[in-house]
């Protein structure tokens, strides 16, 4: 049995830990994920039924929830082929990382329309969750106020940082970082201008606006 401890960790954190845990059993096994909140246990019984594992759940104290999985060996070997697949592209880079051109446009520091703090929250976890994926974006565009994101204080910046290191284009619209003044400040990624803004979106076969 692997243990994995999720308490505290902000969505989709304990979906993605119980996934490298699986990914860590050999010949199939059981993994259990503690977490605090139902939403969490919700998420991460959606994605075992996705996946074919047996999993059940339990209150085991106030804001704390254990969820186990069963994975049998075949899923366990899907799993960890998935692993294998995912480290040869970060290892060659020069490969293309999917078949299809996909650009994503960051064009706010928050995501969706409310609370700040919340928008912030869910726009941070879109991105650690983007790193996360076994296919990768070709490209990511910031402009507008999404230009503070790739820039100092940034909570994202090491997530941008690994993305990028996986041959995914970061890419800042150099007019907005010179409104907002903090040209200076940009920590991941290249400045661009608007005609390269417009290139990349009308060349790509998908684009994703969180």
């Amino acid at each position: 049995m692997i243990k994995v401890n999720a308490i505290g960790d902000a969505c989709p954190i304990p979906v993605v830990k119980t996934k490298n845990a699986i990914r860590e059993l050999q010949g199939g096994g059981t993994v259990e994920t503690l977490v605090d909140n139902e939403i969490a246990v919700q998420n991460l019984t959606k994605m075992a039924n996705q996946k074919g594992y047996d999993v059940h759940s339990e209150k085991v104290a106030d804001n704390e929830f254990k969820v186990t999985m069963t994975v049998n060996a075949e899923a366990a070997q899907i799993a960890a082929n998935n692993a294998v697949s995912t480290i040869e592209e970060e290892s060659c880079p020069i490969t293309p990382l999917n078949k299809k051109n996909t650009v994503v446009v960051i064009r706010s520091n928050q995501m969706g329309n409310g609370e700040e703090e919340l928008g912030k929250a869910l726009l941070k976890g879109f991105i650690y969750a983007l790193s996360q994926q076994d296919t990768l974006p070709s490209t990511i565009l910031f402009y507008n106020s999404g230009a503070y994101i790739t820039c100092e204080d940034s909570a994202s910046i090491e997530d941008l940082k690994s993305l990028e290191a996986q041959g995914v284009e970061i890419l800042t619209c150099g007019t907005c970082l010179n409104f907002y003044g903090i040209t200076d400040k940009l920590q991941v990624g290249e400045v661009t201008n608007m005609y390269v803004i417009a290139e990349k979106m009308t060349q790509a076969d998908l684009i994703v606006q969180p």
